[in-house]
């Protein structure tokens, strides 16, 4: 397995675990449980951004500039909603 695969991966599990905390957060019985699913989410947010930071780095991870127009369009589209 190729490094660029292992940060895939990484990448992909750490969405994966903020899309856990979210929802662990919104649905949390008590503050305390909030509390505890909002530091985790948080903390995984961070990891997620340095898997996704390494990976630019590297070059592995470009993603693609949007197209003004299609940008403006869709502020259009939600401003008049």
């Amino acid at each position: 397995m190729e490094d660029k695969d292992i940060m895939e991966n990484l990448l992909l599990l750490e969405k994966g675990a903020c899309d856990l905390y979210l929802h662990g957060t919104i649905e949390a019985s008590t503050p305390e449980v909030k509390k505890v699913f909002n530091n985790s989410l948080n903390d995984s947010l961070r990891m997620q951004e340095n898997v996704y930071t390494a990976m630019q780095n590297e070059g592995w991870y470009q993603p693609e500039k949007a197209e003004e127009t299609k940008v403006n369009a869709l502020k259009k589209k939600f401003s008049e909603e």
